[in-house]
Formats: C-alpha cells, sequence, structure tokens
C-alpha cells in the first residue's frame, strides 16, 4: 500500500526485552493473585507501607491483590504486540520506579544511601527494568523525531 504507516513500530531489539520483563511481570503478578499465604500478603505489604506511608491503611491481602492485577496488567502490555513501544515504556518506567522507591527507602537495603546491601541487591536490580522502559520510552522519542524531520529529496 503506497503511503501506508504502520500504528506500532517494532524493532527486533524490543522482542527480548518486553518478553522477558513481560513475563516475568505478568508471573509475578498470577502468582500475587493466587496465593493464600498470609505472611506473603503481610510481608509485601508492610515493605510498600514502610517506603509508601500512604499504604498502611490498605489491608495486607487487598494490597497484595490489587499489586498482582496491576502486574499482570503490565506484563500483559509488555507481551501485547499491539501496544506501543512508548506507552509500554512508560508504565515499566513507571512500575520500576516505584520498586527503586522502595529500595532506596527501606532501611538496610544500601550500605550509603545509593550502593546496594547484601539484602538490597536483589530490589537495586530493578534498575533493569527502569533502563528497559526507558529505553522503549527513547526508541519511541527517536523514532516520532525522525519522522518529523523532512528528509530531503535526491534528484
Amino acid at each position: 500500500m503506497i503511503g501506508y504507516k504502520p500504528l506500532v513500530k517494532f524493532r527486533l531489539w524490543h522482542l527480548p526485552a518486553r518478553a522477558i520483563t513481560g513475563a516475568f511481570i505478568l508471573n509475578s503478578g498470577i502468582n500475587k493473585l493466587r496465593s493464600d499465604d498470609e505472611e506473603m500478603h503481610k510481608g509485601v505489604h508492610g515493605m510498600a507501607s514502610t517506603a509508601y506511608p500512604q499504604f498502611a491503611a490498605i489491608e495486607p491481602r487487598l494490597f497484595t491483590k490489587a499489586l498482582g492485577a496491576a502486574e499482570i496488567g503490565l506484563g500483559g502490555a509488555l507481551l501485547a504486540p499491539f501496544i506501543s513501544p512508548g506507552v509500554a515504556g512508560v508504565g515499566l518506567s513507571a512500575f520500576s520506579a516505584g520498586l527503586l522507591g522502595l529500595y532506596l527507602r527501606i532501611p538496610g537495603m544500601t550500605v550509603d544511601g545509593i550502593r546496594p546491601s547484601q539484602q538490597g541487591t536483589a530490589l537495586a536490580k530493578d534498575s533493569w527494568l527502569l533502563a528497559i522502559g526507558l529505553g522503549l520510552m527513547l526508541d519511541r522519542a527517536s523514532n516520532a523525531v525522525r519522522d518529523a524531520v523532512p528528509v530531503p529529496s535526491r534528484s
């Protein structure tokens, strides 16, 4: 078709970044929704409430189930090829920024406010999710700039 422009610009590097992070986050959400382990609900809620006190008033089980549902939505968006890289990147960046907030706000996760302690290493690794999300957003932004700049014709 002449003049056809796809709605979503897919790049090959998106496939592993979106598939692996999407599957991991989707699985985490499914596990939270299926769980009846009250200790797990209290643990997840306790960590979140320590970093973000506004969550303290929410019942732990409800909080964990809502978090699981959000993870399923984000994981599904990352896996869905019809969701643009920019939109998927915004969602992943916001989610991972919240996780990094846990890392930075929970006592004992860092040795000096930035470098991870032994117990903080698992949360510090969520910085990779932020990098992937920002990469997807930057790729989308660079496409928009490239599309907006007129290409000189070669005559």
